[in-house]
C-alpha cells in the first residue's frame, strides 16, 4: 500500500543527517534570515504569536529544502520529516543534536518559572 512518494521520502540515518544539515543551513540563508527575523519580530516572544507567525515561515523553509528528497511539499511533508528525524534521534546522538539545533532555530528558549521559595528568606544567618 506504500505510494512512490512515501517510498523515495525514507532516508537512512546518514541521509537525515544530510539534509538536517541542508535545511539548518537552509535558515543562514540571507533571506531566509530576514523572513525569520520579522516573523520573530512580529511574535514579539508570544508563544501564540510564535505559531501564528514563526512556524509557518520555518515550515515553508523546511519545505523548500526536504522536497527534493521525496516529502510532499506541504505540512503533511514537514511532519513526516520531523517522524522520521525522531525516529533516529535516540540511536544517533549527531541526528539528535542537529534536530536539537533546528529546533533552537524557530522555537524560543524555554524558560522554567521558578519553583519554591527562590529568596530562601526563611533561613537564619548565624
Amino acid at each position: 500500500m506504500a505510494s512512490a512518494s512515501a517510498q523515495s521520502a525514507a532516508l537512512s540515518a546518514e541521509q537525515a543527517k544530510v539534509v538536517l544539515a541542508e535545511v539548518i543551513q537552509a535558515f543562514s540563508a540571507p533571506e531566509n534570515a530576514v523572513r525569520m527575523d520579522e516573523a520573530r519580530d512580529n511574535a514579539c516572544n508570544d508563544m501564540g504569536k510564535m505559531l501564528q507567525f514563526v512556524l509557518p515561515v520555518a515550515t515553508q523553509i523546511q519545505q523548500e529544502v526536504i522536497k527534493a528528497y521525496g516529502f510532499s511539499c506541504d505540512g503533511e511533508g514537514v511532519l513526516k520529516f520531523a517522524r522520521l528525524v525522531k525516529s533516529y534521534e535516540a540511536q544517533d546522538p549527531e541526528i539528535a543534536s542537529l534536530s536539537g539545533k533546528l529546533k533552537a532555530l524557530f522555537l524560543p528558549p524555554m524558560t522554567l518559572p521558578p519553583h519554591g521559595p527562590a529568596s530562601g528568606g526563611s533561613v537564619a544567618a548565624s
